[in-house]
């Protein structure tokens, strides 16, 4: 991505918030409007997220990296599937690390100028600082600030990740002694301040990220000072520990936190070396640099979860499910792990858990993971077909797992089944409750059409078998 060419750049700020939104970061916008649809309605809860997150593979991986550091989990307690990590981490923690995830991602994709990694560096390192400063203060929620920190200049970072010659002209005008704002006045007829205030109110991000972002004037949640004071910090260390900045920062603080001048010194330190941690755990690696001056060798994400093959992440999310069985169990939680199990440890394109409607004549959604659809709140539903016989009326009236082949079970693709799923091997297997079908699990590699083998099957027909042992033992539970 070279962001946008001079005929084609924005002129006002709903353009350039049009442009970011649905043409140069559309996967983000849609990420976060998702959460915030899931977040925001109470009939949906860590199941809805989880599903969100798990739609991208790659934004799961980083995420449970990232969960995994000792920076998020000090208890070095191992997570490998979302669920775990949104029960030990919280979902509110896990949504905005979902949003910092996603966010990077997109703009870590386009080709980044100088003041794009500038930005980002002073982004992860004001975040670090104000945390710290957070914890110190007793804040009730120090991850909150460190997102919101971290996402106070999303308008900034943003326009230079994407910009075209509006860019440079910002960038001669700086160079020529004017200031940052009045440059981007006179260019863009806006502040990059103010697009952070636009983009935030499109991506619903909400809570203490758009309290911050407001004009200080404006913002009545205290806290939203511990952001700004994350980024003086920042600014202050690059005029020097002599500066009056740098002094005016520390008695800020020690009236803040109460802490001495030498402790408060030491951690902002401290921080400088944990920013650049951080920074490379996002995967901003120019940024890493930029922040400490040289790459910092510790600690690499993958210490905190290397990559493992299938064999040992099935073996991995089936404790988890041995954990859920052997307890009080959440069905919502055991029916998510047995799909992720199902979904990323198999390595399935598509995998969904469907429900029996009342009239029997068709399979709702009530899980899905990998389907490609345009809005995330679409169901799949699947038509339950007795004459002809349909793959899903055929798969419900069986007792076993089934493998559908179309080579072998042509008769059982109706039109409208491939209309919905293709014609495609797949696995199916009915969900139980008093020995009546209920439900289904399906998945497919219907995306990148590589073949299904004996052992995906095996490992396919545990899983499901899980979630039928786990609903016997949650009705004898209950009873």
């Amino acid at each position: 991505m070279t962001g946008v060419s001079h005929a084609e750049d924005p002129h006002t700020l709903n353009e350039w918030t049009h442009v970011l939104c649905n043409e140069e970061m559309p996967i983000f916008s849609n990420t976060a409007l998702s959460i915030h649809n899931v977040l925001n309605d109470d009939r949906k809860g860590a199941m809805e997220l989880a599903s969100v997150i798990l739609q991208d593979p790659n934004l799961t991986v980083k995420l449970l990296k990232i969960s995994n550091t000792p920076h998020y989990n000090p208890s070095r307690l191992k997570m490998v599937t979302v669920s775990r990590a949104i029960i030990m981490i919280g979902s509110e923690v896990i949504r905005e690390l979902t949003l910092v995830c996603s966010f990077l991602d997109a703009i870590l994709s386009s080709i980044n100028k100088n003041q794009a990694n500038e930005e980002i560096a002073q982004a992860i390192h004001a975040a670090v600082q104000a945390k710290s400063i957070a914890v110190a203060a007793n804040d009730a929620s120090p991850e909150e600030v460190f997102i919101a920190t971290l996402l106070n200049h999303i308008g900034s970072i943003s326009f230079w990740c994407f910009c075209g010659e509006q860019g440079g002209r910002i960038q001669e005008l700086i160079n020529m002694g004017c200031s940052h704002e009045a440059a981007e006045r006179q260019v863009l007829g806006f502040k990059l301040a103010d697009l952070g205030v636009s983009l935030s109110k499109a991506w619903k991000l909400g809570g203490l990220i758009e309290e911050a972002l407001k004009p200080v004037v404006l913002s009545k949640d205290p806290r939203a000072d511990l952001v700004h004071l994350g980024y003086e910090v920042t600014e202050a260390i690059k005029e020097g520990v002599r500066s009056t900045k740098y002094q005016d920062c520390i008695k800020k603080i020690e009236r803040l936190t109460q802490q001495p001048k030498q402790v408060i010194v030491e951690n902002i330190k401290h921080n400088t070396d944990s920013a650049s941690d951080i920074a490379r755990q996002f995967g901003a690696m120019d940024a890493a640099q930029l922040i400490q001056g040289h790459q910092n060798e510790s600690g690499d994400l993958d210490d905190f979860l290397p990559v493992i093959d299938k064999k040992q992440l099935q073996f991995q999310i089936s404790q988890d499910i041995t954990t859920i069985i052997s307890d009080k169990i959440d069905l919502n939680l055991l029916l998510e792990t047995v799909l992720e199990g199902i979904h990323r440890g198999i390595g399935m394109d598509r995998t969904v858990f469907s429900l029996l409607a009342a009239d029997k004549q068709s399979l709702k959604e009530k899980l899905s993971l990998g389907w490609r659809k345009e809005i995330y709140e679409h169901k799949v539903i699947f038509n339950v077909l007795e004459t002809p016989t349909n793959l899903f009326f055929h798969a419900l009236n069986g007792a076993q797992a089934f493998w559908a082949k179309p080579s072998e079970n042509a008769k059982l693709y109706t039109l409208r089944d491939i209309n919905v799923v293709g014609k495609n091997e797949c696995f199916m297997m009915p969900i139980f409750s008093n020995k009546a079908p209920i439900g289904l699990i399906y998945a497919d590699r219907g995306l990148n059409k590589q073949a299904l083998t004996e052992e995906d099957f095996s490992a396919f027909n545990y899983f499901a078998q899980q979630a039928n042992i786990g609903l016997i033992i949650y009705r004898m539970q209950r009873s």
